[in-house]
């Protein structure tokens, strides 16, 4: 009968044992057809724009910034939960060193032996003394290997943290040179409409205009002077959202120094993004990868709890030296050892244990759709960066288009104006228009920019691809 059971025992031993990186679900993904030189190249995309100064402010910007540093401790506590899960793997091995002395009663009620010594000394050493649990369930071994998810996880999310940083910097860079131009155009007309009310107010005091077409000049130059302040505003906003992007001391936040680069004038040549999907996008973006990871981990904790379900069975053993004199340690008849096994099967805890699966479970179920969300969000991003960079180039041209219309119509009213066919209001009217066609061409060019860097997002661009943990 034994010789029958051993067999099975023994197929039993080596299926507790197995343990596998769990696999992802199959999801229904849409075809990619970008090149690797093309994935590749969104390593580093914000290099495609050829501003050294925005180089610089992310090159900055990934050595200092504290959220990427902040990133880096979490990994450092990930690999500690690693080596503590391994720590079960391998026996426990102590040593250990005892010393007694002790005295028995002279006048006990059971009479002693003559010439027995009331004092006594009892010195151990136990040069080693180890006890271990076989993993025969693969308990250990799941905690193990979910734990090496949960360090790939960290590894993943410091990257997705990386491609965030790069494209908060790219864009707040492009909204400050915005507003920079802004500013500029805000300026020239500030001027344009203080010379306007120079002239109103000559033709006031000469009697050719009335109270109404003066008034109105210096409302106008009013609201540009307002208009500027807002733009002040939004520039000084920007530049200490790059200083703390970047790293920088607060005193630098404070007081932020930013550098330009190219204006935002050079982006009324956007480059054309392809129509397509890139190849591998589940690859590609570090999201989609730390799901998919902290699911596998999910995976691993539901058959580490249910291997509580199983006995545990514990070696243990020591060896060493025992004796009344110190002296007499380490010599042969002073030797002592021992080994032995435990076997514990848990009877009244199975409640708990079933409350350690069902959670195991739940979470399990969260993090796969927690997956699925990250793929499904990854797609949407893509599909809306697409759309807003071709929405972007269409607009950007036709402001381009609306602003030099408005610009000559500017300038017929003038011409009407001053040969007295039409009112002041008329040119008013005209600079207001041109005015806000101006910051509309601005703005367009601004977002075409952002919507490069945003498609670059999308696609995980601003990162080496790279595995990390468990495969």
């Amino acid at each position: 009968m034994n010789r029958c059971l051993s067999p099975v025992v023994a197929a039993l031993l080596l299926v507790g044992c197995a343990v596998t990186q769990p696999l992802p679900p199959k999801t229904d993904l849409p075809p990619g057809s970008a090149s690797a030189a093309q994935n590749e190249a969104l390593e580093s995309y914000w290099r495609f724009f050829d501003d050294p100064v925005l180089n610089q402010l992310v090159d900055e910007a990934l050595a200092n910034n504290l959220d990427l540093k902040s990133s880096l401790a979490r990994i450092q506590a990930a690999r500690a939960q690693v080596l503590n899960a391994q720590s079960y793997l391998w026996p426990d091995i102590n040593l250990r060193a005892d010393g007694a002395r002790s005295r028995i009663s002279g006048v006990s009620s059971t009479p002693l032996p003559p010439g027995t010594p009331l004092l006594s000394n009892d010195f151990r050493v136990a040069a080693i003394d180890v006890s271990y649990e076989l993993d025969v369930w693969g308990k250990y071994r799941s905690g193990t290997l979910a734990a090496l998810n949960d360090l790939a996880a960290s590894q993943y999310y410091r990257e997705t943290v990386r491609i965030t940083v790069t494209a908060d910097v790219a864009n707040t860079y492009f909204q400050l040179r915005a507003a920079d131009a802004e500013l500029v155009v805000l300026e020239d007309t500030l001027n344009s409409r203080t010379d306007a009310v120079k002239l109103q107010r000559d033709r006031y005091d000469g009697g050719l205009i009335g109270d109404y077409d003066l008034k109105q000049a210096e409302a106008e130059r009013s609201a540009v002077v307002a208009d500027l302040a807002r733009a002040r505003k939004a520039i000084g906003q920007f530049e200490s959202a790059l200083a703390t992007l970047t790293g920088r001391p607060p005193r630098a936040v404070f007081e932020p120094d930013i550098a330009r680069g190219r204006t935002i004038e050079t982006a009324t040549d956007v480059p054309e993004l392809p129509a397509e999907l890139p190849s591998g996008l589940v690859e590609r973006r570090p999201d989609i990868r730390r799901a998919e990871v902290l699911l596998a981990a999910s995976d691993l904790r539901i058959q580490q709890a249910r291997a509580n379900y199983f006995p545990s069975i514990n070696l243990v053993g020591s060896y060493g030296s025992d004796a009344a004199k110190v002296a007499n340690l380490f010599t042969g008849p002073a030797a002592i050892w021992n080994l032995g096994f435990g076997l514990v099967q848990p009877l009244l805890a199975l409640k708990a244990i079933e409350a350690q699966v069902e959670l195991a479970r739940a979470n399990n179920d969260q993090a796969a759709v927690e997956y699925l969300q990250a793929i499904q969000t990854a797609f949407r991003d893509v599909h809306d960066a697409l759309v807003a960079h071709r929405s972007a180039r269409d607009v950007l041209a036709a402001e381009t288009d609306r602003r030099n219309d408005l610009a000559r119509a500017l300038e017929m009213a003038n011409l009407r104006y001053a040969a007295g066919r039409t009112s002041y209001l008329e040119v008013l009217d005209a600079q207001r228009t041109l005015l806000a066609a101006e910051t509309l061409r601005i703005e367009a060019a601004r977002d075409a920019r952002i919507s490069i860097v945003d498609f670059a997002k999308s696609v995980g661009g601003g990162w080496k691809v790279e595995s990390f943990g468990p495969q």
